[in-house]
């Protein structure tokens, strides 16, 4: 007997930890059980031909809303190459439409739907032993004349001409209680898989908090893993000197005791290598966690946090509480301290959010000086509030995943496609943190942080390069262009800001066309390499200078927040004198 768990990730330095978790929750059976990872770029005739090579006695997949339509196709095309192979779904992307799925497609068996461990496990048994304990499987939804392969013997009893009627009837099983995290067995048993992967870990399940756009508001139930058991789990990453663990708790403070504990013991037993990801409501910090988290490593940890929308009537329609004042203090004092990246949210489309309320949130959010800014756009996900409010709202999404807002009452189709536009110019030009220098001076010559990359994504637009595939140094260039045409005065000072940024990240091989000569200095350049190594760059900074500068950029040495090498300037003993 051979399952297959099959997870499709949204990119290679994911995992998936849900396989991972429903493979050791089968414990004896776990043997019997074969784990098969791929990504959304592998064609789906690549994933198909693993899976028939495989040739699996039961096939399930993990449905997430990245991966649900080449699920869908491959659900149809391994129905006609495995017909006799009993195939399930499970995951959030499938818990809330079941029936509905099942009907659609009837190569499927059945959807284990809500928290998987316990029905894996059970579902594992049926079929491993034999055992006809279907109907205990909790949250399963199945036709009862699929789950058996063909082959084996078959219990249920004959009954005549609806014999087929009522086997073909769907069985829908109660849902089951949620699972105490503590006797859920720990996922990982080898961590050679995850070399240069991000490892995903929980501590809690469920969230307290009532967010309509989000899954987790439908269990209020916050249930935690004991912290023995954490620490162990912990112990096994950092013992390993993973790379990243990034945990999934949907608040992870909600609980400051929870929270103090799990900081401590990183900061204790900190490796001085492996990074942990938190997301976390900022507002509920409070003076101990802070004090914490001021006095940690630079890069043990780093915070993510959803501020969404600063607009009040925003903040109560969609049952968001937020102490925006507390949040922005806590945002500050962290960044004061220079040890943490810090990862701001908001979320475009939601009610009450129009083109200048959401400009508005962009700005105030920025002042806070995050580390990155996300710009993310609502999703109406099945099961959550907001798919039910969504008409009440004007709320207009697409049909297919990720069912991404089109429009609103408050923010035309027109909107969302601008706002889609300055969210890649900030990707490109603030969160990558490789134009630093050079954003720091454009942004004081704006209004407004938000009407800055509105600015440079129309220019984008005029010029036609949004669809134009641009390498690294090519963004410089671009954005030298948008400067000589807004700032024609400054392009000199500008050009040296370029060429910071871009010696900060590497030392490129050929040097780029708007860096300035160096060629003068070459003698005093090779001079400075003899006592300063090879390996690192000299930069001659010339602008608004009475006599060359002399950079230093030591790529050895990075800055783990922003991945900047170290620099410094050059000074020489008698300069010194």
């Amino acid at each position: 007997m051979g399952i297959l768990l099959t997870a499709i990730n949204a990119k290679y330095i994911h995992s998936n930890l849900a396989v991972y978790s429903l493979k050791a929750s089968a414990g004896e059976l776990s043997s019997y059980v074969e784990l098969a990872e791929f990504t959304i770029n592998h064609r789906t005739e690549e994933i198909l031909r693993e899976i028939y090579k495989k040739d699996p006695e039961v096939l399930l997949f993990s449905c997430y809303i990245w991966n649900i339509r080449q699920v869908k196709e491959l659900v149809r095309e391994c129905g006609k190459l495995l017909p006799q192979t009993p195939i399930w779904l499970g995951g959030p992307e499938v818990s809330f439409c079941a029936c509905e799925l099942l009907e659609e497609y009837p190569e499927l068996t059945g959807i284990l739907t809500g928290e998987g461990e316990e029905s894996f496990r059970l579902l594992t048994e049926c079929y491993v032993t034999k055992a006809e304990k279907w109907g205990e499987i909790p949250g399963a939804v199945y036709r009862r004349s699929k789950i058996i392969r063909e082959g084996t013997e078959e219990k249920a009893e004959k009954s005549g001409p609806n014999q087929k009627k009522q086997q073909e009837e769907l069985c829908v099983n109660r849902p089951g209680e949620p699972l105490a995290l503590s006797g859920i067995p720990f996922a990982y048993k080898g961590l050679t898989d995850f070399e240069h992967r991000i490892i995903y870990y929980e501590s809690s399940r469920g969230c307290p908090f009532s967010c309509s756009y989000c899954l987790s508001s439908v269990e209020k139930q916050v249930r935690f893993r004991d912290l023995e058991q954490v620490f162990a789990q912990l112990q096994y990453f950092l013992d390993a000197k993973a790379p990243q663990v990034k945990f999934v708790d949907r608040t992870f403070n909600c609980s400051h005791s929870h929270a103090l504990a799990i900081w401590k013991y990183l900061s204790e037993h900190d490796n001085g290598v492996t990074n942990f990801h938190f997301e976390i409501g900022a507002d509920l910090l409070n003076e101990e966690e802070l004090a914490l988290l001021e006095g940690m490593r630079p890069g043990l940890v780093q915070l993510e946090i959803g501020v969404q929308s600063v607009n009040q009537k925003t903040l109560k329609a969609i049952h968001r509480k937020t102490d925006l004042e507390k949040l922005r203090a806590n945002v500050e004092r962290i960044r004061r301290a220079g040890n943490i990246h810090q990862h701001l949210d908001l979320i475009a489309g939601l009610p009450y959010e129009d083109y200048t309320s959401f400009a508005h949130s962009f700005d105030t959010v920025f002042a806070m000086r995050p580390e990155q800014l996300q710009l993310g756009f609502l999703k109406l996900l099945q099961g959550s509030p907001m798919y039910r409010e969504a008409k009440q709202y004007g709320i207009v999404c697409r049909e297919q995943p990720p069912y991404e807002v089109l429009y609103t009452d408050w923010l035309s189709f027109s909107d969302i496609l601008q706002l889609k536009a300055i969210e890649e110019m900030v990707e490109i030009y603030y969160n990558s943190h490789q134009f630093r220098y050079t954003l720091e001076r454009l942004l004081k010559t704006c209004p407004s942080p938000f009407r800055f990359f509105e600015e440079l994504a129309d220019f984008y637009e005029k010029k036609a390069l949004n669809a134009i595939s641009h390498s690294r140094l090519q963004r410089y260039e671009i954005l030298l262009d948008y400067i000589r045409e807004k700032h024609p005065g400054e392009e000199a000072a500008y050009r040296e800001l370029l060429t910071i940024d871009l010696y900060l990240r590497e030392k490129v091989k050929s040097r780029p066309a708007f860096a300035s000569d160096q060629r003068p200095f070459e003698a005093r350049i090779r001079q400075i390499r003899k006592q300063v190594g090879k390996q690192r760059h000299v930069e001659v900074l010339l602008e608004q200078k009475k006599k060359p500068v002399y950079l230093i950029f030591d790529y050895e040495k990075r800055n783990p927040l922003t991945k900047d090498a170290d620099t410094w300037q050059w000074i020489d003993a008698k300069e010194e004198e």
